[in-house]
């Protein structure tokens, strides 16, 4: 991301480090979880169904992965030291693993599908604990092509849904109900001001409720005959560690999908930073790994627990673009709301009754911004030719399986149906895009050191060669040696008695541009936004580290700051 690059939004009224009133986290956080509990329900339920598995095990499925996507979320909330994004995410069980969960509990039973589970877990984890070294195949095309591409793959089920409705119910019932609530929704969030447009959502879900209730859509006897309070007999279908054929079949199709869906949850954790600051800000990488975590840790506990992965839904981060709230109570209540509906059966039929249509028309409205956001993800770092190649390319291949109309015949058969779901199939294109290019990059000069100023005559030697061998000129040389320099002033801690840190200095050249990338081990301040907000706070910084930063925007195309738990890495672009 460049250092001039527009981000934030003026629409939103509360960050994530806002105070609000409880009565607003919890309304906000009960829409939250309303609107993501149909899918947190239902996505066991039709593995499960679809399996073959008993009913008492499909009420324990889906009783455990609300209660764990419940605690998952205000974990990512409340973000307990490493662990959480401390944003608004609301977790779940993962649409992406539906064919081969299927496949693994007819195949071998619940019992199989736990220890599955447990191993898919380790994915999140380890790219948690070492998001730093996929940086370059993990980006923010990759990233963005994915949340473009969950529209596309959640739209079937819309169109089910607008269908949805009793034999003796009228041919209008449907669309009228659908057509009001996008009115509304719509109406209030383009209109609104103040609490109408907090609550649009949850106004137009209510008033074509009540619409669709006029003609026999709502489901009233559902409610009345679910308990007030309840819990699901025992079905733990324990660990079955029989590694046999079919175990070490479903083996790598497990992992495989849980990389698109490790990605799914960077892309949700990108987005969610993008949309709740006010001012534009870098994306906090230690944000990412965070939401990893937890997305490791849940899915973790579903194994054992012997439901489905989790991952992060992109319904909190709609509902934070649609409302302008990123406040982290929201997410906790939000996490608090999912946790008592597992033990009250009735507010979950309550919820469920909700007309197929008007889930349908809020879907559409919610996903239409999604997709946006998928977008700017994409040009967040500037579209050249390559990012656009594999972005557009992914997103059309994934559209294409989506609809079954490459090589169905083959696809169906392949890793348990695993490119049958377009996101998933286009998020592994866009990685074997991104990964062909990593490895026929050009060779690239490296250089590693001892983090500190007294040793900048080394660094000035290697630029010197770098730009011989790649015939640069002696004033390109001596711009790349400046900007080495004020990168250092800039990253070198003010505390002398910080712990010694390493550098490593890598150059290249790149579509004709000098790129300079530093790494080193992390800071706390973001070099990318201090550049970005310069002329905001002089007064707040040291005349020397100004100085620095100026020289630095003045000599750089381009400056992008990621930062992880243990490294910092600055991207220094230069034109030629």
């Amino acid at each position: 991301m460049g250092a001039n690059n527009p981000g934030g939004s003026s629409r939103v009224r509360y960050q994530p480090d806002d105070k609000l009133s409880a009565t607003l986290s919890l309304g906000l956080g009960f829409q939250i979880a309303v609107l993501s509990i149909a899918g947190v329900i239902l996505i066991p339920t039709v593995v499960m169904r679809a399996a073959g598995a008993s009913e008492a095990y499909v009420s324990w499925a889906v009783f455990t992965a609300v209660a764990i996507g419940g605690a998952a979320t205000m974990l990512q909330a409340a973000r307990v030291g490493r662990v959480g994004a401390g944003y608004i995410l609301a977790m779940g069980p993962s649409a992406a693993f539906i064919s081969v969960c299927i496949t693994a509990v007819a195949e071998g039973g619940p019992g199989m599908l736990a220890p599955l589970v447990v191993i898919t877990a380790f994915v999140p984890l380890l790219l948690s604990w070492r998001l730093s070294l996929f940086q370059r195949l993990l980006t923010p095309t990759v990233a963005g092509t994915v949340i473009m591409l969950i529209p596309i793959t959640v739209m079937p089920a819309i169109l089910n849904l607008l269908s949805a409705t009793p034999p003796d119910a009228p041919a209008l019932a449907a669309p009228l109900s659908a057509l009001a609530t996008i009115l509304i929704i719509s109406g209030l969030a383009l209109k609104g001001t103040g609490a109408w447009r907090l609550w649009a959502p949850v106004v137009g879900v209510v008033a074509g409720s009540i619409l669709g209730g006029f003609f026999g859509l709502y489901d009233i006897h559902r409610v009345a005959s679910a308990s007030w309070i309840g819990l699901p007999a025992n079905a733990w279908p324990g660990l079955n560690f029989d590694f046999g054929p079919t175990f070490r079949a479903l083996l790598p199709a497990f992992l495989l999908v849980a990389v698109i869906n490790a990605v799914r949850t960077i892309s949700s954790a990108v987005a969610i930073q993008r949309i709740s600051w006010r001012q534009a800000r870098a994306v906090d990488s230690r944000a990412v790994q965070g939401a990893l975590a937890v997305d490791g840790i849940s899915t973790l506990v579903s194994g054992l627990a012997g439901t489905m992965p989790n991952t992060a839904y992109t319904v909190g981060v709609s509902v934070t673009d649609l409302t302008g709230v990123g406040a982290r109570s929201v997410g906790v209540a939000a996490g608090a709301a999912f946790v008592a509906m597992a033990f009250l059966p009735k507010a979950l039929a309550l919820i469920l009754a909700i007309p197929g249509p008007v889930v349908a028309a809020y879907l559409a409205v919610l996903l239409a911004a999604l997709f946006i956001v998928g977008i700017k993800i994409v040009v967040q770092d500037g579209i050249d030719y390559r990012n656009g190649l594999i972005a557009g390319v992914a997103f059309f291949t994934g559209v294409g399986f989506q609809s079954g109309m490459i090589f169905p015949e083959y696809v169906s058969e392949f890793a348990g149906g695993f490119l049958e779901n377009g996101m998933t199939a286009g998020g592994f294109i866009a990685i074997l895009m991104t990964l062909f290019v990593e490895l026929t990059a050009p060779r690239r000069s490296r250089l590693e050191m001892s983090f500190d100023f007294s040793d900048l005559p080394k660094i000035t030697d290697f630029l010197h060669a770098f730009a011989s061998r790649n015939g640069l000129d002696a004033a390109m040389a001596n711009r790349l040696d400046a900007a080495a320099e004020e990168t250092l002033l800039t990253l070198i801690p003010q505390d002398e008695a910080e712990r010694a840190r390493r550098l490593r200095l890598v150059a290249y050249k790149e579509e004709g541009d000098a790129v300079l990338e530093f790494v080193v081990s992390s800071g706390e301040e973001n070099l990318q936004d201090q550049i970005a907000l310069l002329s905001e706070h002089v007064d707040e910084t040291p005349v020397e580290r100004e100085v620095s930063l100026r020289l630095l925007r003045h000599l750089a195309s381009s400056v992008r700051h990621q930062q992880y738990r243990e490294t910092d890495i600055v991207t220094v672009r230069m034109k030629t």
